[in-house]
């Protein structure tokens, strides 16, 4: 059973209000904003994490590929693509979205994470 799997090979369109996003941190240690250094089997409290939009599916009204998002890290479904790890995601499960294209609008808090 000789049966050729291309599937990494072929262009991928997101579907409906799926977004595709790639992680800005890698899971497992981090250091702290004073520098020390947190093991990933600390226990810390619910964290968010920041995230690149990389495709957007055609029912998507609010983020654009190239938009900063921030997501629930413990609500996702990982999928590999030609070795990179992305999270797929509903829209409607993203928290905030961080892009210039945002400044001066009326929804934008002005805060600058």
């Amino acid at each position: 059973m000789s049966e050729n799997h291309n599937h990494d090979k072929l262009p991928i369109r997101m579907l409906h209000d799926r977004v595709l996003v790639r992680s800005d941190s890698p899971e497992g240690e981090r250091r702290s904003g004073g520098g020390i250094l947190i093991p990933a089997t600390a226990a810390v409290g619910k964290r968010l994490a920041w995230a690149a939009v990389v495709a957007v599916g055609q029912n998507v009204r609010t983020v654009e590929p190239g938009d900063r998002v921030l997501y629930d890290p413990e609500d996702r479904a990982e999928v590999e693509v030609r070795g990179a790890t992305y999270v797929l995601m509903r829209e409607r499960d993203l928290h905030a979205v961080a892009a210039e294209r945002l400044e001066g609008s009326e929804d934008s808090t002005g805060l600058y994470l």
